[in-house]
């Protein structure tokens, strides 16, 4: 009688042994030594007004963008921003020292040396290097020397242009909410396909718009090319200076003085009804920002009482002759003779643009996400009388009485200056922050500058992660046992039958 030939099981069981070993052998080993742990990147941002330090982290073992850029901390550093402190050596320098000692903490010991330090300085440092470029270099000088003094590696102190801080912006939010690349789920780093969103950002000095458009743009100076992750973005990018916050109001005030005559007093009427106070005529004067409007001559020391009226339309009327909507040289403007197409797409903005729509949201009720709604809530704010918004916001008594100045403000430079209406201003996003990461420039600046965002796409950037790996070991593991499980079941029918297995 003839030998049976060996049953098909079997070789199929001797393939998985050889897979199962072969994928054992090829599973990646891990080091007894300790994980990479974080790289960390800090940023002052020098504003204007105040100056924060951020710092970031990312994965050690993950460079040339291949780690995503989260926050780790930040810091506000008391006083006025960094220009505030020109003519009074050593001040602005000492000023950062509470933060940096706070960084000191924050960012372990062992990665000191290896944690880079960026400051850059935005429109109030570039207003004090149009009226003084010896006092700017000597402040960038001395916060240089204050942050070398320090155990990181410093990499400069510059002022950045408009137009820089404006993309760094339009970087900092897109990267943020992954336009740009994201993780997938298979361990590779994916371009998810969305449109970027532009971005909106008001200081104390200036007012950038940025975002991408496949129009031409006119005027090359506020056109940019970036490339990143392999695709190349066409951006229209504009600051606006002197039109931040706190010159904004300023010019206000000095319009208001000269069209009302050179007196001891003037009325506000963008200032609650029931609020007066006194300036000094050198706090209104002493910016570039001002220039067209300072008197010949005056006394610098002099005081002035400003005396509130709460009268929306002429608030209105006022502030918008800080504007100029003629004589436009290309085809369509925003505002003094800038250039500008048409606004597209979804938008954030942020800075003082958020504060301020939250403030509104909060003393109006008014939801404010379209431009009758924001007309309302700017009306209802100029009507309200000093003591009503400090009854609803009393943590907010230092800047009560300049909300409805800023809200006229934004509603003519939203719907008239850049031109959004019903169907474009609803799609502004009003932020702070994109999870736990403050929205502003200084990210993007620090990833540009660190070589985090590669021009070319990023390709397969891990392995398989050991979760993964476990879990084909434990498919194939459970293969084996349904093959070895179906031989015994042969065998014992086999038995059964009478027959011979082999």
């Amino acid at each position: 009688m003839a030998q049976r030939s060996a049953h098909p099981v079997v070789p199929i069981a001797l393939l998985v042994f050889g897979l199962v070993a072969i994928l054992l052998l090829t599973v990646p080993t891990e080091d007894v030594q300790e994980a990479p742990g974080f790289m960390y990147g800090i940023v002052l941002d020098a504003g204007s007004s105040h100056t924060a330090l951020y710092i970031y982290k990312w994965q050690a073992d993950k460079q040339n963008g291949t780690g995503v850029v989260t926050q780790h901390t930040e810091c506000h550093v008391k006083g006025g921003g960094i220009s505030s402190y020109a003519g009074q050596p050593g001040s602005a320098g000492q000023s950062l020292e509470a933060c940096l000692n706070q960084a000191v903490k924050d960012i372990p010991k062992e990665r000191h040396q290896s944690t880079p330090v960026y400051l850059g300085a935005t429109a109030g440092m570039r207003l004090l290097h149009m009226s003084s470029q010896e006092q700017s270099d000597q402040i960038l000088r001395e916060v240089g020397n204050k942050i070398q003094s320090y155990p990181f590696s410093y990499r400069g102190a510059a002022i950045l242009s408009g137009k820089e801080e404006g993309a760094y912006g339009w970087v900092t939010v897109n990267y943020l909410l992954e336009n740009f690349i994201k993780y997938g789920f298979v361990g590779h780093w994916l371009s998810p396909g969305r449109p970027t969103v532009g971005a909106l950002d008001f200081g104390g000095a200036s007012t950038q718009i940025t975002f991408a458009t496949q129009d031409e743009v006119e005027d090359e100076h506020d056109m940019m090319k970036l490339r990143l992750y392999g695709q190349e973005y066409s951006l229209y990018t504009h600051s606006f200076l002197c039109y931040g916050r706190d010159q904004v109001l300023k010019r206000l005030l000095a319009h208001i003085v000269t069209s009302q005559g050179d007196s001891e007093s003037v009325t506000h009427p963008c200032y609650p009804a029931d609020h007066s106070t006194s300036v000094k005529l050198d706090t209104i004067f002493n910016s570039p920002c001002t220039a067209k409007h300072r008197p010949s001559s005056y006394d610098s020391q002099a005081s002035l009482t400003v005396q509130g009226s709460g009268q929306y339309e002429h608030c209105l009327g006022n502030m918008s002759e800080i504007f100029s909507f003629d004589g436009c040289p290309f085809s369509q403007c925003s505002f003094d003779k800038v250039f500008q197409p048409n606004v597209t797409g979804s938008f954030v903005a942020f800075s003082a643009f958020f504060y301020t729509h939250s403030f509104l949201q909060q003393i109006t009720g008014i939801p404010v996400r379209t431009p009758s709604q924001l007309e309302e809530a700017a009306r209802t704010v100029c009507n309200m009388t000093f003591n009503e918004m400090l009854g609803l916001a009393p943590e907010q008594k230092s800047r009560l009485q300049d909300y409805c100045a800023t809200s006229v403000f934004i509603k003519i430079l939203m719907l008239r200056g850049y031109s959004f209406d019903e169907t474009s201003f609803p799609r502004i996003s009003f932020q702070k922050k994109a999870g736990d990461t403050s929205v502003g420039w200084a990210l993007g600046y620090m990833l540009s500058l660190s070589n985090l965002l590669p021009a070319e796409t990023a390709g397969h950037r891990k392995a398989l992660t050991q979760g993964a790996w476990g879990t084909l070991i434990f498919l194939f593991v459970l293969l084996l046992a349904a093959v070895v499980v179906f031989i015994l079941l042969r065998m014992r029918d086999g038995k059964k039958k009478g027959g011979d297995v082999y």
